[in-house]
């Protein structure tokens, strides 16, 4: 075989590049994208839906707030009542230990705040309700608020509010100890810094000075406590840390880093569920506006309050304050400088 007949079998084969079984691996290339767009594009849309699914099943509901004589009518914006419970209830003995929430029967309410959610450009609006305030309750006479919701649960609790303020409530979200401490779980933590050490007197916990992670026990630690030295105001104090403790946890649960991660999503949406009381007529959306609202409170886009007081008990309201308070949330318009205090 001489080399004019080797090149004239070479040039009648396909040539690799040229055609023939060159132009197979350039379809498989292109099918392989295609599929790998559609996983990306696809999949997490699919992955959202379930959980939203998911969260829509699982959350725990009750009954829509009744209509009684004299509720407040609609108004602008739109308003949660947001309640922190201290119910003991699906705590085994060895966790509620582990948690220092001693052994009360009952459930009653160590947070009560209101979130008005405006419909114009006005920021958003969290404020606190000491628990000790002494308010009418119906049925009850004047007595501290919390008992309302120690005798007739979150619809006399939304009863009380709404009267008491003259907002009408929209929307309602309860979280006990276990659901509080599970969220932050969820979140791998929240990182808090304290301008000291914080020691409780009553429960003889103790969390130290500067930045640190917080995890789910110590997490309610913060948020619970009032008997030390670093919350000389007691309850006002206590408001105050629990607001700035929920503005840091929103933030983690919607940072970029627990958002892409498909297994802290998860947990936090079914952390999240477990957790949660809504109304039967609320959803996933609905929580979803409440929490991006909130977001701002670490940035300083949500003013953040509590509701006037005169006494250091926080027993008493100022009554002249908290009445502009409420109208200006009612109306949607922007709290007066005077009456924002943290």
């Amino acid at each position: 075989m001489n080399a004019n007949r080797i090149r004239r079998d070479w040039n009648a084969q396909p040539h690799p590049v040229r055609g023939g079984v060159g132009r197979a691996p350039r379809r498989g290339w292109k099918g392989r994208g295609v599929l790998l767009l559609v996983a990306v594009v696809v999949l997490p849309v699919v992955f959202a839906g379930w959980l939203w699914f998911h969260v829509d099943s699982s959350v725990h509901r009750i009954d829509a707030f009744p209509d009684y004589p004299g509720r407040p009518e609609a108004a602008a914006g739109t308003n949660w009542l947001v309640v922190g419970s201290d119910s003991r209830d699906g705590l085994d003995p060895e966790t509620a230990t582990g948690l220092h929430v001693g052994d009360a029967s009952g459930q009653r309410t160590d947070t009560i705040m209101v979130a008005h959610l405006p419909d114009n450009s006005t920021v958003p609006t969290l404020i606190s309700i000491p628990r000790d305030s002494r308010v009418p309750v119906p049925g009850q006479g004047r007595v501290k608020i919390n008992e309302a919701f120690a005798v007739g649960g979150p619809r006399l609790l939304a009863q009380t509010v709404e009267q008491a303020t003259g907002l009408r409530v929209d929307h309602y979200a309860e979280v006990g100890f276990g659901g509080f401490t599970g969220l932050v779980e969820a979140v791998g933590g929240v990182e808090m810094c304290l301008d000291g050490e914080m020691h409780d007197t009553k429960t003889g916990q103790t969390l130290q000075a500067g930045c640190q992670t917080l995890n789910g026990p110590d997490a309610l630690t913060f948020v619970r406590m009032r008997y030390s030295d670093a919350t000389p105001r007691s309850d006002l104090d206590r408001v105050a840390n629990q607001r700035e403790f929920i503005g840091a946890l929103v933030s983690e649960a919607s940072s970029i880093t627990t958002l892409i991660n498909p297994f802290r999503a998860y947990a936090l949406a079914d952390e999240g569920a477990d957790a949660l009381t809504m109304l039967d007529s609320d959803g996933p959306g609905d929580l979803l506006s409440l929490g991006w609202a909130m977001r701002g409170i670490s940035s300083g886009g949500v003013v953040t309050t509590t509701v006037p007081v005169t006494d250091a008990t926080a027993s008493r309201w100022d009554k002249q304050k908290a009445l502009r308070l409420f109208a200006a949330m009612e109306a949607d318009d922007p709290v007066p400088e005077d009456l924002i205090v943290n």
